[in-house]
């Protein structure tokens, strides 16, 4: 048979009429989900918002929790002609907002067409009673209960985050949102939305012609039950972390508390914080939030860059050890303070000279000068940059002038310069030990988080390594990172670490008049090992700052405090470190210092600030 023209036409039609009908059975007999698309204006989608997951501490008391909140939904193409005075009555709103939501209702009916959109967030419980009473002669108009969260423990709202709807720019990054939804923002809320936020559901319900509602589609078989989110616990102590914030009340700064031999954080709080009772409605305090001038909403514990102080003595301390540029027999003297050519790093009033521990203990200036010239200008080295360098190599591998590597959100990495830094400033060849001689003290380009230094000291607790610190557990449904169990070593080694605790052992411990600098926050039987550090502070009163570890041979708290405009880490930092440890370690305050606790309970250094905005 010849295939001609024609016949190789007509074949050509029927091979492809045979496809279309393959094709059309396949949609309309075995595959309904084009029926479903074809059918979408005939079928109203309800949605079921999942219960979010809930938050505990460490104790597995809830920190972050879920209450019902009611919400009035409006399908604008569903709303018939209604008495709105009657309505206004009911939901306890003016006429006037009703009219005002209908009109623009009417201006973006394109963009709305068939969808709910809500008119009134989280009415009052009474309110939606009475208008479940009432619903059936308002069509279009429908009550909806969804979860929102509560708090009954008042334990750091800089630390748990918000939730809130969802905006635009979010959905246009995140599709799987959609107008209505709730996310996390901040705090543990955003870092772990994915594990809390559960999965949505829905009920499917048939319309008729004239828009009314029939029946369930298919009797519910297509209708999916929402998942609940899954819990999380957190390494948080709720008890801690509250008594932390009271002692930072009226004050700005941070403090955090770690686990030294996990990396867990204890306490992290940021002062002045967000009130946990503004969390649940944070739109209603978003605007008052925003506009206090102490920047609530920074996380002080993670985001400030501050210079560390007197307490970066120990870390240069520990490279000179390792260096061998100083030895714990090794004495310097202090003529209150360091001298080189004309000019002068400043110091206080103690005996001189000094060896090793004595230097930890008195805080001197001059001997951590002496400590970084002799590491610059080692001879080892080919050149002042290439000592630098190093230098630079051992302090990163305390974690500063990086990200430590967190769970928790929006962590600062600080800064830690070197050579190519200083070459850029003043040149190669233009600078030598004494042009950066701030340095030995904690001063002048380096900048770290108060986590950086709670770490530092968790650091030296361990005798030389750290974990990464952390705030979420494990626990039945969520896994953490195995880095957070990781042993990170320092470049120096273990066994240099034991001359530095003893200094700071005698700095706490050694008794008034000793020449200790941290003497106030000894507590008997602890045996408590710290630093104290006053950070420069070219816009007012120094920063006081301390940290501290106990007991000294099997530590169970590190602690950094860091108090703006503060002063001296004796006057404030120490006593707020030395009460949140004692607390920890023994749930109360022992009677000779309850003078101490009221003292930091009722101190008010707001006014030392210097904030934009503030009158």
């Amino acid at each position: 048979m010849k295939f001609n023209r024609k016949n190789k036409l007509l074949i050509g039609l029927c091979t492809a009429a045979a496809i279309i009908i393959i094709k059309l059975f396949c949609i309309q007999i075995i595959d309904d989900r084009y029926k479903m698309d074809a059918e979408n204006n005939s079928m109203v989608y309800s949605i079921i918002y999942p219960t979010r997951g809930i938050i505990h501490d460490r104790n597995e008391k809830i920190l972050v929790g879920n209450k019902v909140a009611y919400d009035l939904l409006v399908t604008p193409r569903e709303v018939e002609e209604f008495d709105t005075l009657a309505l206004s009555k009911v939901l306890d709103v003016t006429p006037e907002f009703i009219k005002g939501k209908m009109d623009d209702y009417r201006k973006n009916r394109r963009r709305i067409g068939w969808q709910s959109v809500i008119m009134i967030k989280q009415m009052p419980q009474e309110t939606y009673m009475k208008f479940s009473e009432v619903e059936y002669k308002f069509p279009g108009f429908r009550g909806q209960a969804r979860s929102i969260r509560e708090y009954p423990f008042n334990a750091g709202g800089n630390l748990l985050g918000y939730v809130s709807e969802v905006d635009s720019r979010f959905i246009e990054k995140n599709p799987e949102y959609k107008v209505g939804d709730y996310a996390g923002k901040t705090g543990i809320e955003a870092a772990r939305e994915k594990e809390l936020r559960g999965e949505k559901g829905f009920n499917i319900m048939l319309r008729d012609s004239r828009n009314k509602i029939m029946s369930r589609y298919q009797d519910g078989e297509r209708d999916k039950e929402a998942v609940p989110g899954n819990d999380i616990t957190t390494t948080i102590d709720a008890e801690l972390q509250h008594y932390g914030q009271m002692l930072m009340n009226n004050k700005v700064g941070s403090l955090v508390a770690i686990e030294p031999s996990t990396g867990e954080i204890l306490a992290m709080v940021s002062s002045p914080g967000i009130d946990v009772d503004m969390l649940a409605n944070i739109g209603q305090h978003y605007g008052e939030i925003a506009s206090n001038p102490y920047k609530p909403m920074f996380n002080r514990a993670v985001q400030a860059p501050y210079p560390p102080g007197s307490v970066f003595k120990l870390v240069n301390g520990l490279i000179g050890l390792q260096e061998k540029v100083v030895s714990p027999n090794t004495y310097y003297p202090c003529r209150m303070g360091y001298h080189f050519g004309k000019n002068k790093l400043g110091c206080h009033a103690h005996k001189s000279p000094i060896n090793f521990e004595e230097s930890i203990m008195m805080s001197c200036n001059a001997y951590y000068c002496y400590i970084l010239r002799d590491l610059l200008e080692n001879r080892k080295y080919g050149s002042i940059g290439e000592a630098m360098d190093k230098w630079k190599e051992y302090v990163q591998s305390f974690g500063f002038g990086q990200k430590l590597g967190s769970d928790f959100p929006s962590e600062l990495g600080g800064f830690i310069p070197d050579s190519k830094y200083y070459n850029r400033v003043y040149g190669k060849g233009g600078w030598k030990a004494t042009t950066v001689i701030s340095l030995s003290i904690g001063q002048g380009e380096i900048g770290c988080t108060p986590l950086h230094l709670a770490n530092l000291c968790a650091t030296i607790a361990n005798r030389g390594f750290y974990y990464i610190p952390h705030i979420i557990k494990d626990s039945e449904h969520v896994s953490i990172d195995p880095k957070y169990k990781e042993r990170h070593y320092t470049m120096v080694d273990t066994t240099h670490f034991p001359k530095v605790i003893g200094g700071m052992y005698r700095a706490v411990n050694s008794g008034f008049g000793s020449g200790g600098t941290a003497s106030i926050a000894a507590v008997k039987g602890l045996d408590i090992c710290g630093k104290t550090g006053t950070a420069q502070n070219p816009h007012g009163h120094d920063h006081s700052v301390f940290i501290c570890f106990a007991p000294k041979d099997d530590p169970k708290i590190a602690v950094a405090a860091y108090v703006e405009n503060g002063g001296f880490g004796a006057t404030w930092a120490a006593p707020i470190a030395s009460l949140l440890t004692e607390m920890y370690l023994t749930g109360e305050i022992s009677k000779e210092r309850k003078y101490l606790e009221e003292r930091i309970l009722e101190g008010n250094l707001l006014d030392r600030v210097k904030v934009k905005g503030k009158k």
